[in-house]
């Protein structure tokens, strides 16, 4: 059976903890009037950052797909003489076609991949 100094110990440990715990945030005002609300649909959902994010990856996926198509596939093609690979076909199926965008797809992604990297270890997220 605890004495009353030990419970008294409890008691007051019980009150820290009480005051220690996350109080939730009060909600944040409703924006009044459209302007505002609109503002403030702008800040929450980040749409600039998205904005700028779309345009960027556009132009990214162009100089990548550039790099495949004007770089890296006329080395496929010089490595494969007398060989269009691209009207390669199995039957009904354009099997060259599929194989020339897996790689295209692959390239992309690896550099994707490599930009991520190197923007992380900027400090970039």
């Amino acid at each position: 059976m605890p004495n009353d100094r030990q419970t008294e110990i409890l008691e007051e440990l019980k009150k820290i903890r009480e005051l220690l715990e996350p109080k939730p945030a009060p909600p944040a005002p409703k924006p009044k009037g459209i302007i505002e609300e609109f503002k403030a649909f702008i800040s929450t959902y980040k749409v600039m950052g998205m904005a700028v994010a779309f345009i960027m990856g556009v132009y990214v996926g162009g100089l990548v797909n550039a790099l495949v198509a004007d770089l890296i596939m006329p080395i496929i093609t010089l490595m494969m003489p007398g060989v269009e690979w691209e009207l390669i076909t199995v039957g009904p199926f354009r099997i060259g076609h599929f194989i020339g965008t897996l790689i295209t797809f692959l390239i992309v992604t690896f550099v994707i991949f490599i930009i991520v990297k190197i923007t992380a270890k900027m400090g970039i997220k």
